[in-house]
């Protein structure tokens, strides 16, 4: 395309001269296992604009994951520690920004001198939210060409060669790359200057509503996939990215507004590209998307959705929200969840005073439900799963009840992926804020947030997390930083500056919750510093090394979960706050040839607890090396004491225990 996308450009994707030699060399680690993976969510123009380690004119662009800068240094401490693939967000062609950098007005207020409660800096930057580089990019325009505000030249071929440079990159890393993709949508129809489907075939490509009204409850104009053409349309996009980008997965934006048909279209599709006629192998390439129900095509209304439950057998993921509720508390569609506590956040055992979470023998009672969910969520989400829960009885995952709908809904845990942030809602530093008591100590802060990372990154599910949670990533609060510019949205790779109190976001999209801000912005408390950010930087990647370490944390399949894990310390009297999940690779097939099993542990109350595992009297459970060997000199008191089977779990701390094989023998 040409700048703004005004004109198409012919060019020929076999040139060597659009060709990176990284690119045609360099290779992703291979990733054997689905749950093998774990995913890091990244915007491009949030990788590097505030760096000021790479050179001005690549930053916020494709380049500057070529160059030795902050954030490459960060990835590849990432990846070294076990991270296996970068999920980038909308790089397609997009509508929302202007490609002539002359032609954009970035802000240039004094942001930085403002106060931590200002409502100055959002002024600012709302001022030229839609004239400026800054924008998530969900809103189509060409799906089959790269974005140009992230290339150094949008003019043709030369965002074609800077995309394939980027790619190239991070494969040599040895990094996957993921692509977030958006068909649900367009950002236009009809006769409008950014429409492009509507004015090839009037009426066709768009889904309608009973009087012709195009349907827009993802947003924008919502995208008939069922149809066969625009099916078609979503099919080649996907394997042009594929074959000719070399990218290995993608991410669908609200899935369950395509069908299951769609989405195996789309699988099959892939599955035809070979290494050696394709440069590609299509098997290996990872789907997984939002599996929401909601809009016009809700409960199959027009088709049979690709939603979460409904997906089973194909190996495409969806998101579990089940996991992430439960750790947060409430939920991201209630606008009574502001505080309202999880198992992550202290419900229960910690508690911050507000109303929402009722009294005590409430709170309590809630709690044993959503650690019920977390446990289900470390199980993979299965529907088959059986355990016992918290009232006593063995439920199968689709029996536990998740707002009135089956928590466990998938059939193979590479069909869940577990999460607790993203780029939308707050980070998860942000929602602790909210959360934890006010008085909570930074240390204690930032082993919560550990503790939440972790019940994604010992799950027998595929794990993700939003670029900077490792460094306590904060929005300042802001719940849907898609325009807020980027002030809101930048990282600090060097670990120096956090960006909490950066000033009250944008009042649009943070509904309620704006008004009780300020507070929270201005306590100097609130704000982690340098120390902070390392410690929880060095946690995070203990976390991505005892999951490489321990291979029965990712067995795989629903047959050896079934067969191997158990929580021997649930039921009705289950200490509140407490999941211990036992891994024993010593019934059935062995699937780790290093471990005999595994003990997964979590204290999500402030208080150190002994539990008695009378079961395992006589097995030898030392912890992981990765935490061993680790930063957290807390997680080093965890102990068990193979002649009594008794436990002890030091507070706010999750671990992972293992014995060696042949060593309880």
């Amino acid at each position: 395309l040409s700048t703004n996308s005004t004109q198409s450009v012919a060019v020929n994707l076999e040139d060597p001269k659009h060709q990176p030699k990284q690119w045609r060399k360099a290779k992703a680690q291979i990733v054997e296992k689905d749950v093998d993976r774990s995913i890091y969510e990244l915007h491009i123009r949030d990788f590097s604009i505030s760096d000021s380690s790479v050179p001005e004119d690549l930053r916020g662009r494709y380049g500057a994951f070529g160059v030795d800068g902050a954030g490459n240094k960060q990835l590849k401490e990432l990846a070294d520690a076990g991270l296996t693939t970068v999920h980038l967000l909308p790089s397609f062609d997009i509508a929302s920004i202007q490609e002539d950098e002359m032609q954009r007005v970035e802000t240039d207020c004094d942001l930085e001198s403002m106060p931590a409660a200002s409502s100055k800096q959002q002024e600012c930057v709302s001022a030229h939210a839609d004239e400026d580089g800054s924008n998530w990019g969900y809103d189509p325009f060409h799906f089959m060409a790269p974005e140009g505000s992230y290339a150094t030249n949008p003019e043709g071929a030369q965002r074609v060669e800077e995309f394939r440079g980027m790619v190239g990159s991070l494969h040599n890393m040895g990094l996957e790359v993921v692509l977030d993709q958006v068909y649900n949508h367009t950002a236009a129809s009809g006769q409008a200057d950014q429409s492009v489907l509507d004015q090839i075939v009037p009426g066709y490509y768009h889904r309608l509503d009973a009087t012709g009204k195009v349907e827009t409850s993802t947003c924008c104009q919502n995208i008939a996939t069922e149809n066969a053409a625009a099916q078609k349309l979503m099919v080649d996009a996907v394997v042009t990215w594929a074959r000719d980008y070399k990218v290995d997965g993608f991410r669908f934006d609200l899935m369950g507004h395509h069908s299951r048909e769609t989405m195996e279209a789309v699988r099959s599709a892939l599955d035809e590209l070979e290494p050696g006629r394709d440069g590609v192998d299509g098997k290996s390439v990872y789907l997984y998307g939002e599996g929401w129900n909601f809009g016009e095509v809700a409960d199959n209304a027009r088709f049979y959705q690709a939603t979460q439950g409904q997906l089973n057998g194909t190996g495409i993921g969806t998101f579990n929200d089940r996991l992430r509720d439960a750790v947060h508390g409430g939920s991201t569609v209630d606008s009574s969840s502001t505080f309202r506590q999880g198992f992550g956040t202290g419900l229960g055992t910690d508690p911050n005073g507000n109303e929402v979470n009722g009294t005590t023998d409430e709170a309590l009672a809630d709690l044993r439900q959503e650690t019920d969910l977390v446990r289900l969520g470390l199980a993979g989400n299965l529907a088959d799963f059986e355990f016992m829960a918290s009232d006593g009885q063995v439920h199968r995952g689709d029996e536990l009840d998740y707002r009135g709908a089956a928590a466990g809904y998938a059939s193979q845990p590479g069909e869940v992926i577990n999460y607790v942030d993203a780029h939308d809602n707050e980070t998860l530093y942000d929602l602790t804020v909210l959360k934890l008591p006010r008085d909570t100590s930074m240390e204690q802060r930032v082993r919560m947030n550990t503790l939440s990372q972790a019940t994604v990154m010992y799950s027998q599910a595929v794990p993700f997390w939003h670029a900077g949670t490792e460094l306590l990533r904060s929005k300042s609060l802001d719940r849907n930083s898609y325009n807020s510019g980027d002030w809101f949205n930048r990282i600090d790779f060097t670990g120096q500056e956090n960006t909490f109190g950066a000033g009250l976001p944008p009042k649009a999209g943070n509904g309620e919750k704006w008004d009780l801000m300020a507070p929270l912005l201005q306590d100097p408390e609130l704000k982690p510093n340098a120390q902070a950010m390392a410690q929880a930087e060095g946690a995070a990647l203990d976390l991505l090394r005892t999951r490489k370490e321990v291979g029965l944390l990712r067995l795989g399949t629903a047959e050896l979960i079934e067969q191997k894990v158990s929580f021997p310390l649930s039921g009705p009297q289950a200490q509140p706050g407490i999941i211990v999940m036992h891994i024993d690779d010593t019934v059935g097939a062995d699937a780790d040839s290093k471990h005999d099993g595994a003990l997964v542990l979590f204290n999500a109350s402030p208080r150190e607890h002994t539990q008695v595992l009378e079961e395992l009297v006589g097995r030898d459970y030392q912890l992981a090396t990765a935490l061993e060997e680790g930063s957290d000199e807390v997680v080093k008191s965890t102990l068990f004491d193979s002649a009594t089977g008794e436990l002890r779990i030091p507070a706010r701390t999750a671990a992972v225990l293992v014995e060696a094989e042949g060593a309880g023998q």
